[in-house]
């Protein structure tokens, strides 16, 4: 005998009404996708559960892939066994003989199936006394048990399940549209993708680059930022923006004090084209209130101007411990905290407006007149495809 399925648990999903359809299609077609270097597997939906077919694979090997899927609230090793009594104790012993750290039990039996002959009561007793007189080493504790065999009887079968492991939660990813994250390279942009993609949002990610000011090596560790996200959804584009002669003129014709503020305003500009080329309805950022000078109210409403698209900020109440956790647990800090610079930690300003004034910044914009050179920039975009299946596709392209 062995584990032959997984038991998908979803969460928020249930609360969905009539549109729950939507999201457990998307959910299945997400496990599916995430599962397919595993031949021959079948993710199928019953009433109120989603199962995986193991088909003979590891059912470690394809837990630990399914535990990064948004949508998944816990999932369960199963066992299916045929509505038989004799068949539901071999599969519960099994179940319990696999447990590890494990000296106390409990048993609950769920009859969804009316016409199974035992009420769910009388079943927990005869599975309880079956476990017991075949070990020896076991008890029943009924409060606070190591374990919990929990047989679910069921229509076309009984499943027998025993450890419960927790999901990530959230939505589906590809139910709540798709965004452009503004990835900069450093710890917080890749948590804020993380978190758009936990209540569904599909990302593309956005990357500007100041060459030779900045190296290869920081171009690579936005790659390997966006790989380690891959991991919560499918494939993921990078639109590398080459932005070193628009911030030359920044920094040329601008006062010192502004320089950071039309920067910002000017990659929102670019940000936006990428979004109407691409059908994209929303930007990201990991924005922090009051983390930097660029990040607090006043600034946000002045950079804010130049587009009408709607900006998510998942970060903005975080404290920063709270943010490198996160990193730490989806594995981008030690990335993140590379030490090599991005086009934001150059010519930095020593005086950076906290408080700049909208009126202020659009006269500087107008009497510089960036958009010979936005137009140059956004036609020099590359754009690079990440495989959450270890290979990358890299293809230039003339995207305006």
């Amino acid at each position: 005998m062995q584990y032959d399925h997984i038991l998908i648990r979803y969460g928020e999903i249930g609360l969905k009404g009539k549109n729950i359809r939507k999201f457990l299609v998307r959910l299945q077609e997400n496990i599916q996708y995430k599962l397919k270097e595993f031949s021959n597997i079948k993710v199928k939906r019953t009433q109120g559960r989603m199962f995986v077919l193991l088909n003979g694979h590891d059912p470690y090997a394809v837990m630990d892939k399914c535990k990064h899927i948004f949508g998944i609230s816990s999932l369960s090793l199963a066992i299916k066994a045929q509505n038989d009594v004799d068949l539901i104790k071999e599969a519960a012993l099994f179940a319990l003989q696999n447990s590890t750290d494990t000296e106390t039990f409990k048993v609950s039996v769920k009859r969804v199936n009316k016409q199974f002959p035992i009420p769910s009561q009388e079943m927990n007793h005869v599975l309880g006394s079956h476990l017991l007189t075949q070990t020896t080493n076991y008890r029943v504790n009924v409060h606070e048990p190591d374990i919990e065999i929990k047989v679910e009887i069921r229509e076309e079968a009984t499943y027998i399940t025993s450890e419960t492991i927790p999901g990530p939660g959230g939505l589906p990813v590809g139910t709540g549209g798709k965004t452009l994250l503004l990835l900069s390279g450093g710890i917080d942009s890749p948590v804020a993708g993380y978190l758009a993609m936990k209540r569904g949002v599909q990302v593309e990610m956005i990357h500007f680059h100041s060459p030779p000011f900045t190296s290869e090596r920081a171009k690579q560790k936005v790659i390997d930022l966006t790989k380690q996200l891959t991991a919560y959804g499918s494939s993921i584009n990078i639109h590398m923006i080459p932005f070193t002669k628009l911030q030359q003129e920044i920094v040329r014709v601008i006062p010192n004090e502004y320089t950071m503020t039309i920067m910002r305003r000017v990659m929102l500009r670019i940000s936006e084209v990428v979004c109407k080329k691409e059908s994209i309805l929303s930007m990201t950022t990991g924005e922090n209130l009051g983390q930097v000078a660029s990040q607090t109210m006043e600034s946000m409403h002045t950079i804010n101007e130049v587009s009408n698209y709607p900006i998510l900020r998942p970060l903005i109440t975080m404290d920063k411990k709270d943010i490198i956790d996160v990193a730490k647990q989806i594995n981008t800090y030690d990335i993140s905290i590379r030490p090599y610079e991005d086009c934001c930690t150059i010519f930095v300003p020593k005086s950076p407006k906290t408080n700049p004034k909208r009126d202020k910044a659009s006269y500087f914009e107008k009497r510089a007149d960036f958009s010979e050179l936005i137009s140059e920039t956004v036609n020099q975009a590359e754009t690079i495809t990440i495989s959450d299946l270890d290979t990358m596709e890299k293809s230039m392209e003339d995207l305006f």
